[in-house]
């Protein structure tokens, strides 16, 4: 997956001599905590964050008088809040490259640019929550299994053949993390009950560190206000 993929385009700009106030409604408009900042010509200048724009206000507590407030946010434009030492990325870089950036310089959003360098889209780390969701997220009705295999080796052939034969699906695999000569594998698979599929991982000696399966109650679904999910079981307490 690229960021092409997941990224939030048209992506909404603003310029370097908006005020302070107009850049702050836009963030709260569109639920933004950042905005790429671009010239008349529609290049990359900057970015601008909610945390830029309020560090920057004067603060609330001082001696000023709410006229004397009011001026000096009325003169504030975004040029003099924005960072203009950006980290970009390209609608063709791979997502995870996107991520590990965010991750190295500790940001929440990477505006995303052409090969002219005008930008066509943002991600952010919600972006990249979303993917991890959809690409492990459980369905209902699915199993959701933990399991331990030695360093460089895979789930066996046969092993994913036999959960095939009685009807099931693997949906989702993936590795995260190793110690001690064993990487964990997170398997979900659906179609098949889970004694079935732990009768199997036992039959090719594979360790199971955990399992569940996935309760019947729509996850997904808003809950009331205060209300929560006993993931074990489904219930709505």
């Amino acid at each position: 997956m690229f960021v092409r993929d997941c990224m939030s385009s048209p992506v909404v700009t603003i310029t370097p001599d908006t005020p302070f106030q107009t850049a702050l409604q836009t963030m709260k408009a569109h639920n933004f905590r950042r905005l790429p900042v671009v010239d008349k010509y529609g290049w990359l200048a900057g970015i601008v964050s909610e945390r830029d724009l309020l560090h920057a206000a004067p603060s609330p507590a001082s001696s000023m008088s709410v006229w004397e407030h009011n001026y000096l946010l009325s003169r504030l434009t975004v040029q003099q809040v924005m960072t203009r030492a950006i980290i970009i990325t390209t609608p063709n870089t791979p997502v995870e490259h996107a991520a590990s950036l965010m991750i190295a310089n500790k940001i929440g959003g990477i505006p995303v640019v052409d090969a002219q360098d005008r930008v066509v889209g943002m991600i952010t780390e919600t972006d990249i929550f979303r993917i991890f969701v959809e690409m492990l997220d459980s369905q209902e009705g699915s199993v959701r299994l933990t399991l331990e295999l030695p360093e460089g080796t895979g789930l066996p052939f046969d092993l994913i053949e036999s959960i095939s034969t009685l009807g099931g699906e693997l949906i989702s695999y993936g590795a995260f993390g190793h110690a001690h000569g064993m990487r964990r594998i997170l398997m979900v698979v659906k179609g098949i009950a889970l004694p079935d599929v732990q009768r199997i991982l036992r039959r090719h000696n594979v360790q199971v560190t955990s399992s569940v399966e996935m309760p019947s109650i729509a996850l997904h679904e808003t809950l009331p206000f205060g209300g929560r999910i006993d993931f074990l079981n489904g219930a709505l307490l």
